[in-house]
């Protein structure tokens, strides 16, 4: 039967449910009720030829509870006069929720309209919008109302995140919470209240006045006679990053690598360090102007990321050097080669013409599909070498990295 019953009416008011638009009714103050349903009633073939079963699916939306209907009068040339269901209406808000099943959902909803109308109207237009994920918060609302009345009264707070206090709002709540906040708090706070050039979650404390936790850049000495820690030769530190960008040592070499095992068994070299990389992040280490005259070595994996990670360190420090990052080390070390799952497409433009050549046969797939080296299965007698090339330095360790 193609006729629509009692199960596809309650599907067309699902839908509207599913889609926000009777909560959104609560927040404007429309209303949709009587709610006019679609029907799609029989035809002439179908009295003809199926008239029981059109006389039962009558009767069936006849006894269906929570609509009306309305019927009209049709005369058959077999069956004669017969009265059948013309339209079918839901009539009340209330007999939609009922058949639904929604009736907490309503007054959950319409009291977080009515708290939020009353301590943030400018919020109205988020709930309007997103009826539904406000629903699912609705536990949380009234500390999320909170949050946002706490930030209008102390713009630019000065403090970090997890020192706002205020009452049932433990200390990691608004970490927890960014994605919406930012969302709420744009809406209320004046303009000159955000920052709208810091985007994204990781820049929430910044776009809100709030102190951001310092990065950490941790490097270690590569030469005993770098006196960075005293009484410590050859330490493993972690600074924060405007501290290092203050350091005063006699540094004229810097290696940089993406791999903690790299780090931590780089040879010795004369007057270097090795720094711990931070992938595609370098805002923290472009600072530290006094790493300008210094030569930096950068070590990531060959594939089509390294050679991004290298680009972008590039748009900070130009006179940066890849290392290791090169065809003869990658053919050196074909048995091991691996695979990038999502490799880069771009045309990077920072890099030398012998990185472009090698980073365009990765990314156009000429030796093989997807194809990385990646930096911990480069050998270490293969790095040793290098340093050897570089500058004389050499080293009595053997063995390869893992």
């Amino acid at each position: 039967m193609t006729w629509t019953g009692p199960k596809e009416l309650k599907a067309q008011l699902t839908r509207l449910w599913e889609r926000g638009e009777l909560l959104r009714d609560a927040v404007t103050g429309n209303s949709r009720f009587p709610l006019r349903l679609s029907l799609k009633s029989p035809g002439s073939a179908d009295i003809t030829d199926r008239f029981n079963e059109i006389r039962d699916w009558a009767a069936e939306l006849a006894a269906t509870g929570l609509i009306h209907v309305e019927w009209q009068e049709i005369r058959h040339r077999v069956q004669g006069a017969q009265r059948l269901p013309a339209s079918v209406w839901v009539d009340t808000l209330d007999d939609a929720l009922t058949w639904l099943g929604k009736r907490r959902e309503w007054d959950r909803f319409s009291a977080q309209v009515s708290s939020t109308r009353q301590a943030h109207p400018a919020l109205l237009p988020w709930l309007e919008k997103r009826p539904l994920q406000a629903l699912e918060r609705s536990i949380e609302w009234p500390r999320l109302l909170a949050v946002v009345t706490w930030l209008v009264e102390h713009p630019h707070p000065g403090i970090y995140l997890r020192q706002v206090d205020l009452p049932g709002v433990h200390s990691k709540f608004i970490e927890a919470h960014r994605n919406v906040l930012t969302e709420l708090l744009d809406l209320a706070l004046p303009g000159d209240a955000v920052d709208i050039s810091k985007t994204g979650i990781s820049q929430f404390s910044a776009r809100y006045g709030f102190l951001e936790k310092p990065t950490r850049i941790r490097f270690r000495v590569l030469d005993p006679a770098i006196r960075a820690v005293p009484g410590s030769a050859c330490p493993d530190v972690a600074l924060d990053a405007d501290s290092f960008s203050r350091l005063d040592i006699d540094v004229q070499r810097v290696f940089i690598t993406e791999n903690e095992t790299n780090f931590l068994a780089f040879p010795s070299v004369h007057n270097a360090i090795v720094i711990f990389g931070a992938g595609y992040g370098w805002d923290s280490l472009a600072r530290s102007h006094w790493l300008k005259s210094c030569s930096i070595h950068y070590w990531g994996d060959i594939d089509t990321h390294g050679f991004g990670i290298l680009d972008q360190l590039r748009g900070h420090f130009e006179h940066v050097i890849s290392f290791l990052m090169d065809r003869a080390t990658l053919d050196a070390h074909a048995a091991i080669w691996g695979s990038e799952d999502k490799p880069l497409r771009v045309d990077l433009h920072r890099l030398t013409p012998e990185e472009r050549a090698l980073y365009d046969d990765l990314r156009d797939n000429r030796i093989r599909p997807g194809l990385r080296l990646e930096q911990e299965h480069i050998g270490f007698h293969w790095l040793a070498h290098r340093l050897h090339l570089l500058d004389g330095t050499s080293t009595s360790n053997s063995g390869t990295l893992p």
